[in-house]
């Protein structure tokens, strides 16, 4: 088949618009973390040359993966097997929602378990899902496929970081143009565990020094579950930034709260309430390092990328 140079505008929904799209295209994407595990169903919906990314469900389970990775460089037989149930079910949803496409990504819990590969395959045959293991690089990559540069601005420079339980992606890019990215091991549950050494935050900070130029203006764009809540408890309505200046505030008012007042004043879940402290200080130091003022959040991650890079492929094939 031909491919075709067609391309499409990525459109804010507006939930009190009767807009009815000409067509609609279903995807789901599963991506399991180092914190959680997570399946998207989402739905594209398309009128000309306008898309809107609806996601109609989402579905997390809070199987923390890199608590037993990054401390016994494997996952635990009891892990392995909520993994297993976990993901059989999400194939099960799979088969009703019927989507198009789907994605099935792991990410650095996953990667650097010794047993990793072996539990990927047992959950292939188990689960008929196609699994992959996924690199830093490619990681960084799907989650930029959101199309994040066509919703800001053309003329800035901004650094995306996501911050996971175990990495910490960075993207540099200009005029809506990736320049650079790499993915650090530092990541949130990582923190939880000591599991970070000087060196390590060293080499991210070498990074950010040297890809960040001092002589233009710098914004961020924040994105993770932790990232998502920060932007929950901020002052920032309507598309506005979080400023460095509060984000060192709710930094500051959360490590003076214990984990159970997290919980209990917060309404944060007992598997965000230990880690969101450590993903505020990473996302601080980068700000920080890069004299960035202020960072956007648009609330996507790794399973939104995968849908923006399934009907990017879809589009360009048809």
């Amino acid at each position: 088949m031909a491919k075709s140079s067609k391309k499409f505008r990525v459109t804010k929904r507006d939930p009190e618009n009767n807009w009815v799209p000409d067509s609609e295209q279903k995807y789901a994407a599963i991506d399991i973390g180092s914190n959680g595990v997570r399946l998207l169903l989402s739905k594209v919906l398309i009128t000309g040359e306008h898309c809107v990314f609806a996601k109609e469900s989402l579905v997390r389970m809070p199987i923390r993966l890199g608590e037993d990775v990054f401390k016994d460089q494997a996952i635990s037989p009891h892990k392995e097997e909520q993994l297993v149930s976990t993901l059989i079910a999400f194939s099960h949803l799979l088969k009703a929602y019927e989507p198009r496409d789907y994605r099935a990504c792991a990410t650095s819990a996953m990667r650097e378990a010794q047993n990793g590969a072996r539990i990927a395959s047992r959950i292939r045959q188990e689960s008929q899902l196609n699994l992959e293991i996924i690199d830093g690089g490619e990681e960084a990559e799907m989650i930029f496929a959101s199309h994040i540069a066509e919703t800001l601005h053309p003329d800035r420079a901004y650094l995306y970081i996501d911050v996971g339980g175990g990495s910490t992606e960075l993207t540099f890019f200009a005029r809506s143009e990736k320049l650079i990215s790499r993915s650090f091991p530092i990541g949130s549950v990582r923190l939880l565990n000591g599991q970070v050494s000087q060196a390590v935050w060293d080499d991210m900070q070498a990074w950010i020094l040297e890809h960040c130029p001092a002589d233009i203006q710098l914004s961020a764009i924040g994105s993770g579950g932790n990232m998502n809540k920060i932007l929950r408890l901020s002052n920032s309505k309507n598309d506005m930034p979080v400023s460095y200046t509060e984000l060192n505030e709710i930094d500051a008012m959360l490590n003076s709260y214990t984990i159970e007042e997290r919980i209990r004043v917060l309404h944060l879940r007992p598997d965000r309430a230990d880690v969101i402290v450590h993903a505020s200080k990473i996302f601080k130091s980068i700000m920080q390092w890069g004299e960035i003022e202020e960072i956007f959040v648009p609330q996507f991650g790794l399973a939104d990328g995968l849908v923006h890079f399934m009907h990017d492929a879809y589009v360009k094939n048809s």
